[in-house]
């Protein structure tokens, strides 16, 4: 699966990315909200990417793509869908700092959602940010997800506050 927007490619992620992965995923937000996906070299990253591409085309993902800035094709972060309890899919996504407020992060949620769930049959998917990222909630707000639950649950292993949306794909 290949998408193009006006700004951006988001596409399969290739082993020739890992330096980029690396380098996205050392910034502070990476570290704060989603530390597990924090790459300390290229070679940690090869070995992530490698599992993932071993993944497309599986009907229990996870199906992470690389969203790349066509404007000097940067490797900006990704967007995926992943398996949550319950068969059910949740949307997720990280653009690098250094490329944020720029609505990269919404324009490929939004461009990503429809072709993933289509791709897996899901009929929703959910989104699920700590209460105090709010620049997730406001991309996951902006791509027609409704608020479900706001307060403690279980995030990265932790009990933390939390924000738990969906987006109903029955137009999918």
């Amino acid at each position: 699966m290949t998408i193009e927007t006006d700004r951006l490619l988001i596409t399969e992620m290739t082993p020739e990315m890992a330096g980029d992965v690396c380098q996205n995923s050392l910034d502070g937000e990476t570290r704060r909200f989603v530390p597990d996906e924090v790459f300390e070299t290229p070679e940690e990253a090869l070995e992530t990417i490698r599992f993932l591409i071993s993944r497309y085309g599986s009907p229990e993902g996870p199906l992470v793509y690389a969203v790349i800035i066509r404007d000097g094709n940067r490797n900006a972060g990704y967007v995926q869908l992943s398996r949550i309890e319950n068969g059910a899919w949740e949307i997720g996504y990280h653009i690098a700092q250094r490329y944020t407020g720029q609505g990269y992060a919404t324009e490929a949620v939004r461009a990503f959602l429809p072709a993933a769930a289509e791709a897996v049959g899901a009929k929703e998917v959910y989104g699920i940010c700590l209460k105090e990222n709010a620049a997730s909630y406001r991309v996951l707000e902006k791509c027609g997800f409704e608020i479900l639950y706001t307060g403690p649950g279980e995030y990265q292993g932790q009990k933390r506050e939390i924000v738990r949306s969906v987006r109903s794909l029955t137009e999918v």
